[in-house]
């Protein structure tokens, strides 16, 4: 199986072109390629498929092999993929994924080489039914919610996947370790959830950690970090139609939210590690 390594601001996956290569198990191979000691060591799987709506799909699965609907990092790397292979040679690509069309604009450098790209994530959904959560009313905005003994003011915005939303005073000290998987696995997230740790710096600078479901702590979250930036606006920390930098492990990240069609927009680089070949047989794969 030939793979190419991408990250987008730390958050890495192994991406594989399935217009040419055949995975016949991604579940297994995901939690086989994604292992920092034994596998190739990523955040996950992402599979690029044909599409008859877009000009590429991306089938993404997380380091535990759970299938994931949308990666907002990921879908730039699969731009990029798409473009330098030549499945979409064009300035502006369109992918299929779980959550819907997605639209991205590339990002070249004064060589012609694809670094980054614009994506429009659509519109962040609010209700908490349809994050999924299970909490009352139109939107949870600094609700209230209690986490092993302690109670945390939490906002919840979906964009694609769901996220919950802390504000702290400090997120270099916090031991994400420990109190990660709590919110994870709460029980009022049926489908589990993904947690962004968020310190204001400024109404247009933001520090963030994220816990995600199924693969840890990652370097970034690009769902996670539009997430942030509604929320931070729903708490009025933020405003909208502004240039927001939300900085993460793996580096930063701008996001803005449009009043004029209420979509969030976010830019952010994607680089090409390296390439290679994966033995699925020798893996007990084939």
């Amino acid at each position: 199986m030939k793979f190419t390594k991408m990250h987008g601001a730390g958050n890495d996956y192994v991406y594989v072109n399935c217009f040419e290569e055949t995975i016949p198990d991604r579940v297994k191979t995901a939690a086989a390629v994604s292992d920092r000691h034994f596998g190739i060591g990523a955040d996950g799987l992402i599979c690029l498929d044909p599409s008859e709506i877009a000009d590429c799909k991306m089938d993404m699965y997380n380091a535990d092999g759970s299938r994931g609907k949308m990666c907002g990092n990921g879908v730039r790397c699969v731009a990029k993929l798409a473009y330098d292979s030549g499945i979409a040679k064009k300035d502006e690509i369109s992918v299929e994924t779980l959550s819907g069309i997605k639209y991205i604009k590339i990002i070249k450098d004064e060589d012609g080489e694809v670094v980054g790209a614009q994506v429009d994530m659509g519109e962040p959904i609010l209700k908490p039914e349809e994050i999924p959560a299970l909490f009352d009313g139109e939107q949870a905005v600094s609700a209230p919610l209690a986490v092993g003994d302690q109670e945390y003011s939490v906002t919840l915005v979906s964009m694609g996947n769901p996220h919950c939303v802390v504000y702290v005073d400090d997120v270099k000290t916090l031991d994400i370790e420990k109190i990660g998987p709590h919110f994870e696995n709460h029980a009022r997230f049926p489908d589990r959830i993904n947690t962004e740790f968020v310190r204001v710096l400024s109404s247009r600078e933001l520090d963030m950690r994220v816990w995600e479901r199924g693969s840890g702590e990652t370097l970034a979250c690009g769902t996670g970090t539009c997430a942030c930036v509604v929320a931070s606006i729903l708490n009025g920390y933020c405003a909208p139609d502004t240039d927001i930098k939300v900085n993460l492990l793996g580096g930063t990240l701008t996001i803005r939210w449009s009043t004029m069609d209420n979509h969030v927009y976010m830019t952010g680089p994607a680089e090409t590690v390296f390439t290679g070949e994966y033995d699925l047989k020798k893996h007990g794969l084939l």
